[in-house]
Order: structure tokens, then C-alpha cells, then sequence
């Protein structure tokens, strides 16, 4: 079993985001980068995979600055194989470019089985599986808590809405979107992320002609305007039943 894993770095949203000059994407000088939280699990699921049944595992992510960190995370985290993507820009890339640009590197590699996030924060389509998917054309599974290799297939769950969890087995190869591993993504000490580093397993590909093409493009972005803020109604249950009667007629609401 060869299970190919698909990450990418978002902004971290705790910090403070700017736009930037040409209103059209976030200002990425001074925002701190991370690994994105459900690539993180995907990641987590193939090392779980591997530690069940000795799978191989390779991590590949397209070209950018810091990437090649977090590739080597994945080294030291228990990946066999980090393979870093040039597109040809540092642009960032939404998933649909995204999957154009890396689906012939991941063909070269020959996976059984891909796995990436269910989504990312940053992107304009939200979820890299569907189109990965369709450029392979494989079959594909999103929104998948837990993944256990049952002979030329794969067994998962897949969450739907109000928590019920459905069984689903599909054949392979295939692409599967993750939301969340068994168990949380393992702790890197730093003596392995070292190792890892020293190591010098970081290999790189370029992508295919039309890769990074066809996507749609952001004409305009802005932080959302802050509003009066909420309106606190006090008193018993029935002066503040009058209110809101009396603040729904104002805004034209409610009749008679």
C-alpha cells in the first residue's frame, strides 16, 4: 500500500489579517503560516495506516515559502517520502489550479490511496479532494474520520449532517478528503525534526503544462464591517416580548 498525502500552509487565524495592496488577497508579509488543521489529520490517518500495515507513505505539497518545514514535519512525523511541486509561481493557488498542477506528480508517484484535508480556510473552492479527484480520475470520499485498508479497497467513515456516521467501501485507487484522524496529530520533537532535516529526503518535481490553470479569480476582498454591535433587551418576559413585537414592526416584519 502507497498512500500519497496532499498538504498546503494556510494563514494562522488567530493572528491579525490585512489585505493587501491590491485588494485582492490577504497581505502575507508579516501573517504567520501554518500547516492546514485537516491536512494535519490527513497526514496523522497515513502514519496510522503505516503503524497498521506497513504502508509507504509520501508527502507532497506545491512549491512556497516555508513548505519545505513542514515537509520535513512530515519526515520526522513518519512519512518515507517528501516531494515538493513547482508550479512555476509562489502565488498561492486554489484548489482547482492546485489539483491541475499536482495530479501528474502524484500519477508519477503511483499511490494506491491520496489523502488531503476535507478543506482549508483560505481557499476560494474550500476543498482540494473533488478536483484532485476528478483530474485522476478516481474515485472520492470527503468529509471521513477514519480509513482501514480492506484488500484492493478502503473502508471509511463518512460524517453526515447531525453527527450520523455512515460505512462506505470503496475501491482504489481513490482519493479520500479528511476531517479528522482516530486520534490527534502526534507531537514533533525537535531532535527529529532535525534528523529529518539533515537527512536530505526532500525531492522535488515540476508540474506538467496547463498546470495552475482554470480557476476563477478574486476581483475585490475586504474585512467585514463592524456593525452597532448586538442589543442587550432587559426587563420581564413580557416588556421584552413588547420589544422585540415593537423592533419587528419598526423594520417592517410583522403585520396587523
Amino acid at each position: 500500500m502507497h498512500i500519497a498525502v496532499v498538504v498546503k500552509q494556510v494563514p494562522d487565524l488567530v493572528e491579525e489579517l490585512e489585505v493587501d495592496a491590491a485588494g485582492t488577497g490577504l497581505d502575507r508579509a508579516w501573517v504567520k503560516m501554518k500547516l492546514n488543521e485537516f491536512d494535519d489529520h490527513a497526514l496523522e490517518q497515513a502514519v496510522l495506516l503505516k503503524e497498521a500495515g506497513g504502508a509507504q507513505v509520501s508527502v507532497v505539497a506545491l512549491d512556497g515559502e516555508g513548505i519545505d518545514q513542514v515537509l520535513y514535519a512530515a519526515v520526522a512525523r513518519g512519512a518515507d517520502r517528501a516531494l515538493k511541486v513547482d508550479a512555476g509561481t509562489q502565488e498561492p493557488l486554489d484548489s482547482r489550479r492546485a489539483a491541475t498542477a499536482l495530479a501528474g506528480a502524484i500519477r508519477d508517484l503511483g499511490p494506491d490511496l491520496v489523502l488531503t484535508g476535507v478543506q482549508a480556510a483560505d481557499d476560494l473552492f474550500g476543498q482540494m479532494a473533488p478536483f484532485l479527484a476528478a483530474e485522476l480520475g478516481w474515485p472520492h470520499v470527503s468529509v471521513v474520520s477514519q480509513v482501514e485498508v480492506a484488500g484492493a479497497a478502503v473502508r471509511v467513515q463518512q460524517e453526515y449532517a447531525g453527527g450520523r456516521m455512515a460505512t462506505l467501501e470503496v475501491d482504489l485507487p481513490a482519493v479520500i478528503g479528511v476531517q479528522a484522524a482516530p486520534q490527534p496529530p502526534r507531537y514533533v520533537p525537535v531532535s527529529r525534526l532535525r534528523q529529518a532535516m539533515a537527512s536530505g529526503a526532500l525531492e522535488t518535481a515540476t508540474a506538467g503544462a496547463g498546470a495552475g490553470t482554470g480557476g476563477a479569480a478574486v476581483t475585490q476582498l475586504a474585512k467585514p464591517e463592524a456593525g452597532r454591535g448586538a442589543e442587550m433587551l432587559t426587563g420581564s418576559p413580557d416588556q421584552v416580548a413588547e420589544k422585540i413585537e415593537a423592533l419587528l414592526r419598526e423594520r417592517g416584519l410583522l403585520r396587523g
